[in-house]
Formats: C-alpha cells, sequence, structure tokens
C-alpha cells in the first residue's frame, strides 16, 4: 500500500472524524504506525512536512480532532476534556491501527496525547511532545479579537512568537489561512476547556519511552522543562536551534529527523 486517503471514521455516538493514512514503506513489511496529534485550530495539513519523512519506515496516521478541519466545528458551550479527547485517541488507535502506536502530538496535542500514555500504556509504544504546554497557555485576548477581528486575523497576530524570524511571508500566510479556518465557536469552547489544565499530574504515570522536542523560544520556559525532566521516568530531550516556539510547524524536518532517530532507538518499544 502506499498512500491512502479514508475521509472519514464513523465513531459512534457523535463523531464523523477525518484522517488520512499514509504509508510508503515496503509492500513486504509489517510496519508501526505513528498517530499525529494535532493542536489548537490545526487540522492534519499541519503534520504536512513530516509526512514525507516517516511514511517511508511507518504508516503516517493523521486525523481532525473534534471542532477542526473537516470533523467539523463544535457549538461554542460544547464541554471539551482531557478524558473525551484521549477516549477520542483509543478508538482511533483501535479502528485505524489494531495495535500499539506512537503517537506524535503537537503544542496542545500533547495534553490528551499525555492522557492517553498515563492511562493506556498497552496502546502507546512511544510518545513524542512537540512543544506542548503542561500549563494553560497565556490566551489573554484572544477570544475578544476572534470576536471582534475574526479568526485569520488573530492567527496572524500569533505567528511571530509561534512560528519565529525564518518563516517566510509566504510561509506565514500557509499557516494563517489553515489556522484561520478554525469555528471561532470551537475556539470559545476549546479555550474554555484548556484554560484550566494542568499535565503535571499525568508525567509521572507515562511509563513509555517519551521524546520532549524544544526550541529556544521563552514561550516554553525553562521552569516547564525541569518539570518535564522531573516528572518523565524515561524522558529525552531535543532542543531545537530556533525561535519559534512550534517547533513541529517552524522545524518540520529537524524535529521530524529527531523523532525518527528516536523511534529507531526505541523500536522494539
Amino acid at each position: 500500500m502506499s498512500a491512502m486517503t479514508m475521509p472519514f471514521l464513523e465513531l459512534p455516538p457523535d463523531l464523523h472524524m477525518h484522517y488520512e493514512i499514509d504509508d510508503w514503506t515496503d509492500p513486504w513489511t509489517r510496519p508501526q504506525s505513528v498517530l499525529f496529534v494535532h493542536g489548537f485550530t490545526e487540522n492534519t495539513s499541519a503534520w504536512r512536512g513530516w509526512v514525507p519523512h516517516v511514511a517511508r519506515r511507518y504508516r503516517a496516521i493523521r486525523f481532525d480532532q473534534r471542532g477542526f478541519g473537516r470533523t467539523g466545528a463544535v457549538p461554542s458551550d460544547f464541554r471539551f476534556s482531557t478524558d473525551m479527547l484521549a477516549d477520542d485517541l483509543v478508538r482511533v488507535i483501535n479502528a485505524l491501527a489494531g495495535e500499539p502506536v506512537h503517537v506524535v502530538a503537537g503544542k496542545s496535542g500533547g495534553i490528551c496525547a499525555s492522557r492517553l500514555a498515563a492511562t493506556r500504556p498497552d496502546l502507546v509504544r512511544t510518545l513524542t511532545l512537540a512543544s506542548c504546554p503542561l500549563l494553560p497557555p497565556q490566551a489573554d485576548g484572544w477570544l475578544e479579537h476572534m470576536d471582534n477581528l475574526g479568526m485569520r486575523s488573530w492567527a496572524r497576530s500569533t505567528m511571530g512568537g509561534r512560528l519565529g524570524s525564518t518563516m517566510p511571508p509566504s510561509g506565514i500566510d500557509w499557516w494563517v489561512d489553515m489556522m484561520g479556518a478554525t469555528a471561532v465557536s470551537t475556539a470559545h469552547a476549546y479555550l474554555g476547556w484548556v484554560g484550566t489544565i494542568d499535565v503535571r499530574p499525568d508525567l509521572p504515570k507515562i511509563v513509555c519511552p517519551t521524546l520532549v522536542l524544544t526550541t529556544q523560544s521563552s514561550r516554553r520556559s525553562e521552569a516547564e522543562l525541569e518539570a518535564y525532566r522531573k516528572g518523565l521516568s524515561r524522558g529525552e530531550f531535543v532542543k531545537i536551534p530556533i525561535d519559534g516556539y512550534h517547533v513541529a510547524g517552524s522545524a518540520p524536518d529537524a524535529a521530524a529527523r529527531a523523532t525518527l532517530e528516536f523511534l529507531e532507538r526505541h523500536a522494539d518499544a
């Protein structure tokens, strides 16, 4: 099998989830799967730069989380929860892999990915956390900006810190268009949940090898990194030398290479 796109996965009672699978491994092999979990206002496209690296060795599974991309918006009063999103991951893994997977999460996608690894170690071979927060993000004024000026205006206002100084203007425009397509109602619901999170209690419960990818940005503090070091029993750490905090988006080639090297060392996990 080469590239395969299956538009939607039906997950009763209420989820009509868009996903994509890319598999460019040798057809006589039985590759393991890598599940990608995107962050706030993103969709499967956020992992585009990773796919050529990963899909030659693994089945690369991407999906649009609840409220995002082609999975569709949710109303502003929808009640997100970490356990619900982690259960979504369980159902995706069971439906599309049928065995434990390597999980790669970006930004707030790491919240439910960490809960999954902490509560369902039978489903997670390894965990990669790319610029994932442990505590609520600095979101002051975000909803007011979104309501008054729109999602694309908000997205553009965040890009300097998010993608850093090396991203070309055309790249900024692409990310603005992708993230700006998220419904304002989803943003209200999601920020209502993410403003309450604390991932730190889950860290000691994660027993699989875990890679933490960081950058030189001050948006992910040394205190946060130290909390990862103290909390993870099998944590490994790679800092990519860029000034944007969104390592998966601003440095996909370097981040994917670091992740593949990590996965190869834990192929038997």
